[in-house]
């Protein structure tokens, strides 16, 4: 075993007795145990490695072979890696396609920084909600996430580093309405940012609202998929509210609508408050080894290039990909 790999397996045995001292600074929390903000480097804030669309009521990891999704995404991320990418977020959900020791697993194997989440799911109808939403309170949900804050998850020992719930569309549902207010609780009480995939700008407005009414600062909330809401006006009133505001579904189709939302964001001086990232990959389970599974390329082989075309500066991209991720997910309760 060489010393990286042993200081990595000893961070993560220690996590819990590092955490505390760790948390009197900024702090981030990866699948192997806490780093140092300044340490994710280049990172993909919003990308996947395994997706199961069947919905909360079918769900198991049963349907798919961690080996074979393992040996069909190492050779993406080692590929991104060669890239440039130091961090890798993850942000399918539990019920979607989260499995923390498979995280674990490639993040060994490739040297990523790899981010894993807590949190559940509720667009697209409510179909990956589990039954306990509708029956407890965003107090007893917010219990179940602080404690794998706390203690981990699913009895692995490893930590989330962020919170994960969706939307659809506004008015949010009352069962939507209580997930984002479950998030709020446990921000309050870990300090773990929350990334909110969102239908359109007035469900983002209402997140807000919602948010506001327990204490959580915007500036504690990602707003996943802004580049689903085309009136640009609601991306600058959110970025202006000091959230942050994430346009995450970069790929060869939509480069230049992405340039065109970053350019009005950087028009309003509104860059640090800018996240970018793919939604890509990922082994879809219940088809052939995977499926069609998508690289993690385009931000460096076509999206970076098309950024200094249009007159962005070395600086600028770094704080697309470098600063802002480090302080979005850095682990510090942000009050309203």
């Amino acid at each position: 075993m060489n010393r990286k790999t042993f200081l990595q397996k000893s961070t993560a045995a220690a996590g819990i007795l590092l955490l505390p001292k760790l948390l009197a600074d900024d702090v981030v929390m990866t699948v192997t145990g806490p780093i140092r903000p300044a340490d994710m480097k280049f990172t993909l804030e919003h990308e996947h490695v395994l997706a199961d669309f069947i919905g909360a009521k079918g769900y198991s990891r049963d349907r798919y072979n961690a080996d074979e999704v393992f040996a069909r995404a190492l050779p993406f991320l080692k590929d991104v890696k060669q890239r440039g990418c130091v961090t890798f977020i993850d942000c399918s959900p539990a019920y979607l396609g989260r499995d923390v020791l498979l995280f674990k697993r490639l993040a060994e194997a490739t040297g990523l920084n790899f981010i894993t989440n807590t949190g559940y799911y509720g667009a697209v109808g409510e179909k990956f909600l589990p039954p306990q939403v509708y029956t407890e309170t965003s107090e007893q949900i917010a219990a179940r996430w602080i404690a794998e804050f706390r203690n981990g998850i699913e009895g692995t020992g490893i930590k989330p580093g962020f919170i994960k719930t969706s939307v659809d569309n506004a008015p949010l549902t009352e069962a939507q309405r209580k997930v984002v207010d479950s998030a709020a609780l446990t921000h309050l009480a870990t300090g773990l940012t929350i990334a909110i995939h969102t239908g359109n700008g007035e469900a983002a407005k209402e997140e807000l609202a919602i948010l506001k009414a327990r204490g959580v600062s915007p500036q504690a909330r990602i707003w996943v998929h802004a580049q689903n809401e085309t009136d640009k006006a609601y991306h600058v009133e959110a970025a202006q509210n000091k959230s942050w505001v994430a346009f995450d579904g970069v790929n060869p189709e939509t480069v230049n609508v992405n340039i065109a939302y970053l350019q009005n964001m950087k028009a309003h001086k509104l860059l640090d408050n800018v996240l970018v990232s793919q939604d890509s990959g990922w082994y879809n389970v219940g088809e052939p080894n995977g499926g069609n599974y998508k690289d993690y390329n385009c931000i460096f082989t076509q999206f970076i290039p098309a950024l200094k075309a249009n007159g962005f500066t070395a600086s600028e991209i770094d704080k697309i990909f470098i600063a802002n991720p480090a302080k979005a997910f850095a682990i510090r309760v942000r009050k309203f």
